[in-house]
């Protein structure tokens, strides 16, 4: 009985540590993953998950253009051969694109066609959008565990996740102020920046923009694309 409750424990804690390894923004267990890039000129990024969407992306790329600054849009493949013309804009704007698979599944426990599937299609669909840079993965959710980050390193693909992401706090996402006070409190030099700005749901992560720049402006921060991040700081990531 003591011997089935040890097995017991370690497959529990064996279990337990997967699942958190799954879902770590800083660690995965092959290839490079950036969730951050010090630097001594205060530099940091915007990015924006999901989309585009015909309903947000103009509202979004004139707050951008209002401000004159340039963020990262890590797009579904889906939604980017659906809303081409969105995608275009976004690049003709000066804004980099990045890859956010195809449709927005969880890439665990997938097979390998899957994630394949999944990498291709999204990156043919950002090249139809007209974007020539370097395509920087973000997975879904954060969720990756052994495959995908090996997928990812044999296409020299490097995986971008984040350090700040206001709306996974529920006292936080519903109110504009509290996200960009919460942004505001965690920022530092090299900080990546995660909003959802694309759907109806993110009305106050959208109205919460203006209030971010300004503040972390204010405060001597330059906003960045992902490419100068790291292109201009040293890699911060764990």
């Amino acid at each position: 009985m003591k011997k089935i409750s040890v097995v017991f424990i370690f497959l529990f804690a064996s279990l337990w540590g997967l699942w958190h390894m799954s879902k770590s923004r800083n660690f995965q267990i092959s290839g490079q993953l950036i969730s951050h890039v010090e630097n001594a000129d205060s530099l940091i990024a915007l990015t924006f998950d999901d989309g585009p969407t015909p309903q947000y992306t103009d509202a979004v790329l004139a707050i951008l253009e209002k401000y004159d600054v340039p963020a990262t849009f890590f797009v579904t493949g889906k939604e980017t051969e659906n809303n081409i013309q969105e995608a275009q804009k976004i690049v003709r704007a000066g804004h980099q694109l990045g890859n956010h698979s195809y449709s927005h599944q969880q890439m665990v426990l997938k097979s390998y066609h899957f994630h394949e599937n999944e990498i291709e299609r999204t990156d043919q669909s950002i090249r139809n959008a007209g974007y020539q840079g370097e395509i920087y993965f973000r997975p879904p959710y954060c969720k990756k565990l052994f495959l995908l980050p090996w997928i990812l390193s044999q296409k020299n693909k490097v995986s971008v996740t984040w350090n700040i992401e206001p709306e996974s706090f529920a006292d936080v996402r519903d109110n504009a102020q509290k996200i960009a006070t919460h942004v505001e409190q965690k920022v530092k030099p090299g900080s990546i920046i995660l909003l959802h700005v694309m759907y109806e749901s993110r009305e106050e992560s959208r109205k919460s923009l203006p209030i971010i720049i300004e503040n972390l402006k204010q405060k001597g921060y330059k906003f960045v694309t992902i490419n100068e991040l790291i292109r201009d700081g040293s890699d911060g990531s764990v």
